[in-house]
């Protein structure tokens, strides 16, 4: 049961980008999704209820100062999992759009059905059933 003031769900998820263009052509080709938002800096993407906001990397300073954003080729940072009907058939949908499977449709131990892929700025995403 979530307490009052706790977090209801994520709101949004910004993934920084080298090449807003190339990101934004990705996504739209991959996931099939319209821009929710756009403008120089940013693309935006409804994932249900989240929003997914690709933002170009050099905007992205000053949010996080003084932290920094780690390069793209420094390894996976994170994986986002999107939840689908068939894994099967939507890695065949994904083979199709263009995009290359890092592993899977893989039966994991734990009962469920994966297969992954790589954004074009090293973020790592799996579908999973």
């Amino acid at each position: 049961m979530t307490q009052p003031g706790w977090p209801r769900g994520i709101a949004a998820i910004t993934l920084f980008v080298e090449d807003l263009q190339a990101a934004t052509d990705f996504y739209q080709r991959t996931f099939q999704l319209p821009l929710a938002f756009s403008d120089d800096d940013s693309a935006v993407f409804r994932f249900g209820a989240t929003l997914v906001n690709l933002l170009q990397a050099a905007a992205a300073e000053e949010l996080l100062a003084p932290a920094t954003i780690a390069a793209a080729d420094s390894g996976a940072r994170s994986l986002l999992t999107v939840q689908v009907k068939d894994v099967d058939e939507m890695c065949e949908q994904l083979t199709a759009r263009g995009v290359r499977l890092l592993n899977g449709p893989i039966d994991r131990p734990w009962g469920v059905r994966t297969a992954s892929f790589r954004d074009p700025d090293g973020h790592l995403w799996e579908i999973a059933t």
